[in-house]
């Protein structure tokens, strides 16, 4: 009886210090003592951990597993030294990218702890989002890439990509495990295989290498739905399996749709291995604290190139530099271990200072539009032609029916309480009146909020027997992005709201009514023309209107950063791969196999399964070569051969095209054959990122100390973020001349000598020495780059630095600078 008085007692006792401590939230707290991959010896009894990057560290040895299990033990020695028990919550310990862990406290206990000895930094976790066929013969992929990898069946063998995102749905054939032509173990990847609760079957099976899901803080704050969302690696929303069949999925699958096959869908490296990290869920998105534990978890298990289709919802407020915050930090150390990270560049296009992804390790990828489009046309019976979206077959016969709205097609008073004229609800409609004409539909704001789908339009004409739909958009929606959408009858959306109104002209003229205004004949006619087929342009890649832009920024208040961002563009514009068919991303592929999505989550794949390929074929570049291979050899012309444009808006809100900048597209359009035999690299070591962050201006060298675990040396000094050793050279505040200097080294077999060219507006000056450098095979070279400001205009200008070697390489370097008094 005394036990029970004792536990009541101390039951009400955390209670009642709940209530004092007040509200909870997740707070990630950074150490003091290094992480397992940075780890040199030092702690008694501990022998170290770190490796040299070309060393392959072996994360089941004794001395990793110990010195991991100490830092979990300090971290929980801490916390009960420090806190009452019952009144926070730990969610996880990191420890091999950084040393720290996740806890549910409340502010007034992260205060208590920002103070303790022994804890670096403390930092309320935030929200992060998700950034949301053809295009591997659009890049060159199966002529110029893949037999060099011994041809697409062999194409990103055993490279591993890790993706951070929502998850996969297993079932899907471009994850299935080949019978005829087995994956083979991957030793070296540790990573392990969760169950899936309802089936109690593996998530794995050989192409997938791992399944794991992260979702102990969204749980912590209450913004985890076990009625909704999966408790497993399971993808219920979509996005996940869509950015890993990018990547990765298996060559020739068929993508089929409504009786229709779209044609064979592959990955960029169809051979390569998916490791599935799931942080992302329906109905809230994610927590960066989730985040960071499933990219400690993907490193520690050996992944070669990590995905994100994800970033934060704007830049970090808790620190003075955009750069110095716990996720990117998380993401420098992978980059020590020898892992690319690829991500989005985010979906705030076309405005600028716009990008979700900061620092200079990161590869940030821009959204491209390819050179197919899906376009159709209507028919009115008065000869005029109506252009709009369709990927609809034709109406039957190819011939013209009769026009019905739904307005005119109500049943009676009972539309009421519900809104008919978006084509939601067929029970509201009179199936008498609408059967065997084409029925014209509104575009409300319920498509924008997710609430209306055109295929629930298409799902309401054929229960009624129409003929075909078409909906037609008849106000402006600034800033809406208007996709067609696969329909299993002839269905149009009619986007431009001029086109609309002849529409709606043309039906009103044309239909007879009575005394009261009720329609008694209808004589307007339309056909809708067959929209399968994508047309093929030559201006393409275009940067794509959503494609978040540049300038990068440094801190919260959007100052503009010494780092071109972003990096590189690909296609991210309606791209065709798996989905998931409990997926709810997309209303319109509910239930469906394949989706053809657009976002900068589409175009981050491309990327790492191309980064995938390079690997590849040379296992021991580092993550910041394979990026500089990939940005110094991407195309600045589009396939007519004309400079890069980028989809803008005009001052009335009207999309038009403009000369694409490196704030639109990076460097250019990837070239993947290029990217695999660049000739030059330019290199940067962890060091040099430390050194990068100790040179921003007012940065506090003690947060650099705490958030990315290195402290700043005496090569910081006299340094400027604008000498990292990357493939761009941006300058927001150019006074005077400013002289840099970059380092390139061959990855060529052969001596080669380069000739150097420049190009720059007049408005700044532009030099480089020598004239010409010769390289020999693994040697390094130096080049001077000054920069003069002749003019101060109060905007950027746009040059590049072009090396051309005598044995067919050129390399690019993108350079932006803005003139200053």
């Amino acid at each position: 009886m005394r036990r029970i008085r004792l536990a009541c007692l101390l039951l009400i006792f955390v209670q009642v210090q709940r209530a004092v401590l007040g509200t909870h939230d997740v707070y990630i707290v950074t150490m003091e003592g290094d992480p397992v991959v940075s780890y040199q010896g030092g702690v008694e009894g501990f022998p170290a951990t770190a490796v040299d990057l070309d060393e392959e560290m072996d994360v089941t040895s004794e001395a990793v597993a110990s010195y991991a299990l100490h830092l979990r033990g300090h971290h929980d020695k801490l916390l009960d030294s420090l806190l009452v028990e019952g009144t926070y919550e730990k969610l996880y310990s990191y420890h091999h990218l950084i040393n720290g862990f996740a806890v549910h406290m409340s502010s007034l206990q992260a205060e208590f702890l920002r103070k303790a000895p022994g804890v670096k930094h403390v930092e309320r976790d935030m929200k992060v989002q998700k950034l949301t066929t053809h295009t591997p013969q659009f890049l060159g992929l199966p002529t110029g890439v893949w037999p060099t990898g011994g041809g697409l069946d062999r194409a990103g063998e055993d490279v591993v990509i890790g993706f951070v995102d929502s998850g996969i749905y297993p079932e899907h054939p471009s994850f299935a495990a080949h019978k005829t032509d087995p994956y083979g173990p991957v030793p070296r990847y540790k990573g392990k295989c969760e169950m899936d609760p309802v089936t109690q079957r593996s998530f794995c099976n050989g192409k997938i290498v791992g399944a794991q899901h992260f979702a102990k803080a969204a749980m912590a704050a209450g913004a985890f739905n076990p009625d909704v969302e999966f408790a497993s690696p399971l993808d219920g929303d979509g996005h996940g399996s869509h950015t890993a069949a990018i990547a990765a999925g298996n060559n020739g699958i068929p993508v089929r749709m409504h009786g229709h096959e779209f044609g064979k869908a592959s990955g960029m490296a169809p051979r390569a291995r998916v490791a599935v990290y799931k942080v992302l869920y329906r109905l809230f998105g994610g927590y960066v604290a989730d985040v960071v534990a499933a990219i400690d978890q993907a490193v520690h298990d050996g992944v070669d190139i990590l995905n994100l289709s994800v970033g934060p919802n704007s830049p970090p407020t808790a620190t003075r530099s955009t750069f110095l915050n716990p996720f990117d930090a998380a993401l420098l150390s992978a980059v020590k271990a020898g892992v690319f990270v690829a991500q989005a560049a985010g979906n705030g296009g076309p405005f600028p200072k716009t990008l979700v992804s900061f620092s200079p390790w990161i590869t940030t990828v821009a959204a491209g539009v390819d050179d197919r489009r899906y376009k159709n046309h209507l028919t009115l019976g008065n000869g005029k032609l109506i252009s709009g979206l369709g990927v609809s077959p034709a109406t039957h016969g190819n011939m013209s029916f009769s026009l019905i709205s739904a307005a005119d097609a109500l049943l009676g008073s009972s539309a009421t309480k519900y809104s008919a004229l978006d084509c939601q609800r067929p029970e509201l409609l009179n199936k008498r009146k609408v059967q065997g004409k084409i029925l014209l539909c509104g575009y409300s704001f319920n498509y924008i909020s997710g609430t209306a789908s055109i295929k629930k339009v298409s799902q309401t004409a054929r229960s009624l027997g129409a003929a075909g739909f078409v909906v037609a958009v008849e106000n402006s929606y600034p800033g809406t992005k208007f996709d067609p959408v696969p329909v299993s009858i002839p269905g149009i959306l009619i986007t431009d709201v001029s086109k609309t109104e002849d529409l709606i002209d043309y039906y009103n003229s044309s239909t007879i009514r009575d005394w009261a205004g009720r329609a008694t004949a209808f004589k307007a006619t339309a056909g809708i023309a067959d929209g399968l087929a994508p047309t093929l342009y030559n201006s393409a890649p275009q940067v794509a209107l959503f494609s978040s832009r540049g300038p990068d920024v440094k801190d919260f208040s959007f100052q503009d950063a010494d780092v071109l961002k972003p990096d590189i563009l690909a296609p991210g514009n309606l791209i065709w791969a798996a989905w998931a068919p409990n997926g709810t991303d997309e209303s319109n592929y509910a239930g469906e196999g394949f989706a053809m999505v657009s976002g900068t989550s589409m175009a981050a794949p491309h990327i790492s399964g191309i980064a995938a390929l390079i690997k590849q074929k040379n296992p021991k570049w580092s993550p910041s070569a394979i990026k500089s291979a990939l940005m110094t050899t991407a195309n600045t012309l589009d396939k007519g051969s004309h400079p890069l444009r980028a989809q803008q808006y005009t001052a009335s809100e009207m999309m038009t095209l403009s000369r694409a900048t490196p704030f639109d597209c990076g460097s250019g359009a990837v070239n993947p054959k290029a990217a695999l035999d660049p000739g030059l690299v330019l290199d940067a070591t962890h060091e040099d990122y430390i050194t990068f962050l100790c040179s921003i201006p007012d940065v506090n060298q003690s947060e650099v100390s705490n958030i990315a675990g290195s402290a700043c040396n005496s090569n910081s000094k006299g340094r400027r973020p604008f000498d990292l050793n990357i493939p761009s050279i941006a300058i927001s505040q150019l006074r005077g001349t400013v002289t840099l200097k970059r380092t390139v080294t061959s990855v060529s077999d052969e001596t080669e000598t380069y000739t150097i060219m420049t190009r720059m507006p007049p408005e700044v000056a532009l030099e480089v020495t020598p004239p010409a450098v010769t390289v020999l095979p693994g040697a390094s070279r130096e080049v001077t780059v000054a920069l003069t400001a002749r003019s101060v205009t109060g905007t950027y200008s746009f040059g590049e630095i072009a090396m051309k070697g005598d044995r067919g390489h050129l390399i690019r370097i993108p350079v932006v600078a803005m003139g200053f008094k």
